[in-house]
């Protein structure tokens, strides 16, 4: 069994030394959303401290192959996102389905598994997937394929890559000289049989996550971060989505577990084309998650200056009233429950009045299991638009 380069369990040591960090930034700017800023002001914030850059306001669209199984039927889309390969995304429906459904828009998780982006969460055309990526949805998924899950549940679901993942991966012989070196050790001490050598997946993954940092500083010398170039492909694959005639014209939902609920947030708050959004494993207020969690996530959720935008609820529930579905693993390692807890409440409060959010604690971890896909599944059919 190779070792998993993915941190199951957090440590506890947190900021150590920096524990009185968060009352020195307190006492020069407001933090975690404590001058309730309005939705406007959040976006306004998003896109300014995450440095989202524009995004094509015309997108050519190319299809690709089709296929018909299991009750899908799909077609591969691809689209420029003006630098590096093409975005390929999978369009998925029930099997025979000729009108337009409503829209879901399935964003893939971080998972320390960058080779595969879509593939995580989407079969595509080539048919069984790989043991790796079997062993991951079993760990995250119950086993399942989310995005053909509520594909079969009657949405028109579009699954796409983003930048370094899948189809916006980049070659290893590209990354900085930095990522052989924390590469090289992580095999020293990966205990992996004697002379066996690593799949080109995996070979991928520990370079890319050796030097996630180094690319996190580049894009922060260039003005923008990993969550705003992540948000920009989002925001595009929305257009391509919303614009296909398989899609009702109403706004589509965004649905996404862990790192995918941190771009299903994020893309929410900036969007107004936005229906409903579903975020699993993926909420805490940030001063509960700060000291003994922060360090266990990516550069993809936790940028620069995140604490000055808002709190997390308060990023999720940015658009309030618009439906938001939040799930929450009540033995999730990578979350604090007081956390979550406070979480549910500061959007129970934002909300109150209305009965578009709904939140699920279940005693479960870092997972989006089958009985919460059916629970988000079920949330959607209720407040989005049908035919």
């Amino acid at each position: 069994m190779r070792r998993s380069t993915v941190t199951e369990t957090p440590t506890t040591a947190g900021l150590g030394a920096f524990a009185g960090l968060v009352d020195l930034a307190r006492s020069v700017r407001p933090l975690f959303g404590t001058d309730d800023p309005s939705p406007a002001e959040i976006e306004r914030r998003l896109r300014d401290t995450l440095g989202v850059l524009p995004a094509p306001t015309v997108v050519d669209v190319t299809e690709h192959i089709r296929w018909s199984r299991d009750g899908i039927d799909g077609v591969e889309l691809s689209w420029e996102t003006g630098f590096g390969p093409r975005a390929r995304g999978w369009l998925l429906r029930p099997a025979g389905e000729t009108g337009a459904l409503p829209g879901v828009l399935a964003l893939h998780c971080h998972g320390g598994m960058k080779f595969f982006g879509k593939e995580k969460i989407a079969n595509g055309p080539t048919g069984p997937v790989p043991a790796a990526i079997n062993a991951f949805r079993e760990r995250c998924y119950s086993g399942r394929a989310l995005a053909d899950e509520f594909a079969r549940a009657g949405f028109a679901v579009l699954a796409h890559d983003v930048f370094g993942w899948g189809s916006r991966r980049f070659p290893v012989a590209d990354m900085p000289a930095s990522s052989e070196r924390v590469a090289a050790a992580l095999r020293a001490t990966a205990n992996e049989p004697p002379n066996e050598p690593l799949t080109e997946p995996e070979v991928y993954d520990l370079h890319a996550g050796a030097v996630e940092h180094d690319l996190a500083k580049a894009l922060g010398v260039l003005g923008t971060s990993w969550a705003g170039l992540i948000a920009r492909e989002d925001l595009l694959a929305l257009d391509v989505l919303a614009a296909r005639p398989e899609t009702l014209a109403a706004a589509p939902a965004l649905v996404g577990f862990s790192g995918g609920g941190a771009r299903a947030q994020v893309t929410s708050a900036l969007s107004d084309r936005v229906g409903a959004t579903v975020v699993v494993g993926m909420m805490s207020t940030l001063a509960e998650l700060v000291e003994a969690h922060l360090h266990e996530h990516s550069w993809t959720l936790m940028s620069p200056g995140l604490g000055t935008i808002a709190d997390l609820p308060g990023i999720a529930g940015a658009r309030a009233p618009r439906p938001l579905f939040v799930g929450y693993g009540e033995t999730d390692p990578l979350f604090p429950p007081a956390g979550m807890r406070a979480a549910h409440d500061a959007l129970t409060r934002r909300y109150a009045g209305t009965a578009a959010y709904q939140g699920r604690f279940a005693p479960v971890p870092h997972c989006f299991d089958s009985e919460m896909q059916t629970a988000a599944i079920r949330f959607l059919h209720g407040v989005l638009p049908r035919r």
